[in-house]
């Protein structure tokens, strides 16, 4: 409390304001302040001391004093620019009181035009006001009146950042820091702007000094570890952004950026929590939505993923990036229509977004719109000219012919080609090998192809011994004598149709065929049996397949019960549902257990011819076996043996073989064979497949577009000595799978 003012007394009231001004200098808040309210007890319209106690009260953070001081001082003074200054800084310092605030620091400056300290305020309040463009101006008399005023160079700053002028903002932070270099802010704010102009070792050195000053700082911990994630160190990433959390466990973004680097680690199960946190914390957090959306994507849930991309498109409705992940969610939902659609739409918004041109195509190749996806591929080739991959699918969905401007680019490009980064040379090559062979041009075609099959094996975890161990185990464990077990053990049901055999040996065509038929519905490549085949672990931890000897009859009914429920749901009325995984070839004994009305159809093809086929293709799954041409032909091998194994234990009836290239001498003759197998009638829209509408998303999504042709049959003796490894490793094959 002041003290008490005696009239009697002599009290020399300039003095006493005078020693509260110096302890307010020198940061001695508390004495400052008694001593303005002592000199206010003296005179209770001494304007300065209700200015100067006005400051001291927002430093103090009492703002609603601040803000009576400050319009009494007004009040009493209009005309002293110290008191719309008070006022204007307690105005500022409320946070919701910004328009009022500017008027006052207008005010004040038409007062006292060379007040520094009054330019610096105004330029922040119309920063805080959402004036980015109006901000920089009074911000710069502010320095021009004061060169050595290092808050204003800083504020200057961050105005001429909010207004995308990141390289002044860089020089103004300098200027600041030079001034005091022992402003964590100011190192932190540097960094940031450095980080934005692509300067990214500089941006972390300033965030480094930042967190040196300011170690218990939330954001610089997190602003660092953007930066190191941008910088491709996530292991400093993840400690930076954990010790933020550990700082402040609300800290929404630091959650976020956590789930960022282990989603980029695909740690995607972590990551999802990660998100999830940071969106209880901040639930309008849009690309946080965004990014858990990613995360489900990758970790198997699209229709989840949807929701959080769709919750992401709400609060941002003008982010490209939303409804393209969104579009990829929709397609891997295979919801191709809708997928083009949201393509579309981030192409409207976004126009030079070249991967969704991209996307555009894939859901297009997906949906059978060939010649609408050619032109996809081609604008995003357009935008994107060092891009592999959309050279590959471009080349896959129609034919670049020699002297063409897409040949050109491509012929170009390869010239250039180890300028490039790992991945698109690896999808260039792939491009090459195609539009070469379409040309007639082998040699050049399998010299690119065996580079970029050498590039996908180089960064492939592929453990060839346990692979070809399985097929042995499997023939030991599923006897004659097993299989011929009665219909009593699983579900006997006739939907399921199950089409196997070696990728590229033909197994879409015959699934083409099969879906154009009224009663049978195209499932596609199905992980429903592969799944539940993993998950056969009984105590013991006897793992698939040795598992299965072990299991009561009842754990196989349920298998062949849960698997039929997950086909059901796909296409409740269908006479028959085709799953076309081509590996259930490792489980045709589990399905006969399972499932003893299935129908199995193997499709097999000159051994040559699919091994090649193979080798010319990029999978989108996982084909580790597909990349190197001897291991190529030593699991053909191990498949051709597997395969002749069921044809001695299977029942027969149970398994139909099918050849390619029978299919393509005579269509009508195998389709009719197929609808008898499959117990349904003829239909004649069967030899019409390449004109059914449908979701295909495999390797062959072009081919089965077409009618059939020869031309792949023998297809590799124009490769001459340069499959030769593949040969050998083919040796005792027989010819047949």
């Amino acid at each position: 409390m002041p003290a008490a003012f005696d009239p009697a007394s002599t009290f020399d009231t300039a003095s006493a304001f005078d020693r509260a001004l110096a302890q307010h200098r020198q940061g001695r808040l508390d004495a400052a302040a008694a001593g303005y309210e002592t000199v206010l007890g003296a005179d209770p319209d001494h304007v300065p001391a209700l200015c100067c106690l006005c400051l001291c009260r927002v430093q103090a953070g009492r703002l609603d004093e601040a803000l009576r001081l400050g319009r009494r001082a007004v009040g009493l003074a209009a005309h002293a620019f110290e008191a719309w200054y008070g006022l204007g800084t307690a105005q500022m310092a409320q946070g919701t009181r910004h328009r009022d605030a500017l008027l006052s620091l207008r005010n004040m400056l038409v007062l006292h035009p060379t007040f520094a300290e009054g330019y610096n305020n105004l330029g922040v309040t119309l920063g805080r006001l959402g004036r980015p463009a109006e901000a920089p101006a009074p911000l710069r008399r502010a320095v021009v009146l004061r060169p050595e005023y290092g808050e204003a160079w800083f504020n200057l700053g961050n105005a001429l950042q909010a207004a995308d002028r990141s390289a002044e903002a860089t020089d103004c932070y300098r200027r600041a820091l030079a001034l005091d270099p022992t402003s964590a802010a100011g190192h932190a704010n540097l960094g940031t702007v450095l980080a934005l102009l692509g300067r990214t070792g500089q941006a972390i050195v300033a965030m480094q000094r930042a967190r040196t000053l300011e170690p218990r700082s939330a954001p610089i911990h997190t602003g660092l570890g953007d930066m190191l994630d941008a910088a491709n160190r996530p292991q400093e990433a993840l400690l930076c952004y954990e010790t933020a959390r550990a700082i402040d466990p609300g800290s929404a973004a630091a959650h976020y950026g956590l789930g960022n680097v282990l989603a980029a680690l695909r740690r995607h199960l972590e990551a999802i929590g990660c998100y999830r946190r940071a969106l209880a914390l901040r639930p309008d957090f849009a690309q946080a939505h965004n990014n858990l959306g990613n995360s489900l994507q990758g970790s198997g849930a699209p229709a989840e993923a949807i929701v959080h991309y769709r919750d992401a498109i709400a609060l941002q409705p003008q982010e490209a990036k939303s409804y393209n992940n969104l579009g990829s969610a929709l397609q891997a939902a295979e919801r191709a229509e809708a997928a083009a659609d949201c393509y579309r739409k981030a192409t409207t918004l976004a126009p030079d977004y070249a991967e969704a041109h991209y996307n555009i195509g894939t859901a297009l190749t997906d949906a059978g719109a060939l010649d609408e996806a050619y032109r996809a591929f081609a604008k995003a080739v357009e935008l994107a000219p060092r891009r592999g991959c959309f050279h590959r699918m471009l080349a896959e969905t129609g034919r670049i012919v020699p002297g063409s401007p897409a040949w050109q680019r491509l012929e170009d490009l390869s010239r250039d080609i180890a300028a490039l980064p790992e991945p698109d040379q690896m999808e260039l090559h792939f491009a090459l090998g195609k539009v070469y062979g379409d040309a007639a041009q082998p040699e050049r075609a399998f010299r690119h192809l065996l580079a970029g099959n050498r590039l996908k094996r180089r960064g492939i975890a592929y453990d060839e011994v346990n692979t070809l161990g399985l097929f042995e185990r499997i023939r030991t464990v599923f006897t004659a004598s097993l299989l011929s077990c009665g219909p009593e053990i699983g579900v006997a049901s006739p939907v399921p149709v199950f089409i196997v055999g070696m990728p590229r040996s033909g197994t879409t065509l015959i699934e083409q065929i099969l879906a154009s038929h009224p009663g049978i519905f195209g499932a596609g490549e199905l992980r429903t049996m592969r799944r539940l085949a993993a998950a056969l672990a009984p105590i013991g931890g006897v793992a698939f397949p040795e598992a299965v000897l072990l299991l009561p009859k009842a754990r196989l009914h349920r298998l062949g019960a849960d698997y039929l429920d997950a086909l059901r749901r796909r296409a409740p009325s269908a006479a028959r549902i085709v799953d076309k995984m081509p590996a259930n070839f490792q489980l045709i004994g589990l399905i006969r257990l399972a499932l003893p009305d299935a129908r199995i159809v193997h499709v097999s093809r000159d051994p040559v011819d699919t091994c090649l086929s193979c080798f010319s293709k990029l999978f989108s799954g996982r084909q580790p076996f597909a990349y190197d041409l001897g291991e190529l032909g030593r699991y053909y091998r191990a498949y051709a043996e597997l395969m002749a194994h069921w044809r001695r234990v299977l029942p027969p009836g149970v398994m139909l073989e099918v050849r390619y290239e029978d299919v393509v001498a005579d269509v009508e003759g195998q389709a009719r064979r197929l609808l008898a197998h499959c117990g349904l009638a003829w239909n004649e829209r069967c030899l019409s497949f390449h004109r059914t509408r449908r979701v295909v998303r495999t390797a062959s999504a072009t081919q089965v577009r077409q009618p059939l042709y020869g031309s792949s049959v023998g297809r590799w003796q124009v490769y001459g000595d340069l499959a030769r490894p593949l040969l050998e490793a083919l040796e005792n094959t027989g010819g047949r799978a």
